[in-house]
């Protein structure tokens, strides 16, 4: 019987889009999977990516995502041109495409990345359908933050 190997510790996350929430409210989540070349789980490895101007499209019933910048290594092999902004497709099952587009087309949201993280040795991308935020919107989340926080350390203190 083969002994399992312990878990590292640490977080499976490697990129995370913080602008996301604070601009707008997310209705649905989902989980896609990335279509990626060698060079750029490399670097996705050593944590050069960024996915704060990314933005998600639906074009041909498939799922595309464009502006996430993966830097290539400096030792990145010298027979593949490494493009960091190119357009990458998301793997989504049909369902799940045909709510996208519903939910784009119909309800006028639209399609954010949430973070990068690994499932297992695969790149996972959480994204999710979103409407924009206004500005008074913006504020009253700031001020249910701070309110939770200000109860947590009311709650804190009446405890000792």
């Amino acid at each position: 019987m083969a002994k399992k190997k312990p878990s590292k510790p640490g977080s499976n996350t490697i990129a995370k889009n913080k602008t996301a929430r604070h601009e707008f409210s997310i209705q649905d989540e989902y989980e896609a999977g990335l279509e990626l070349q060698g060079w750029e789980v490399k670097a996705i490895r050593s944590g050069k990516v960024n996915i704060s101007e990314s933005y998600v499209f639906l074009r041909n019933g498939e799922a595309f995502i464009s502006g996430v910048t993966i830097t290539p290594l400096n030792a990145a092999s010298t027979h593949v041109v490494a493009d960091p902004t190119r357009t990458r497709k998301l793997l989504l099952n049909r369902r799940e495409i045909d709510r996208l587009t519903g939910a784009v087309n119909r309800d006028g949201e639209t399609i954010v990345a949430l973070n990068m993280y690994w499932k297992g040795s695969w790149v996972k991308l959480k994204i999710g359908t979103a409407k924009g935020k206004k500005l008074h919107d913006k504020r009253a989340d700031k001020k249910d933050r701070d309110w939770q926080r200000d109860k947590q350390r009311i709650m804190k203190h009446s405890m000792r």
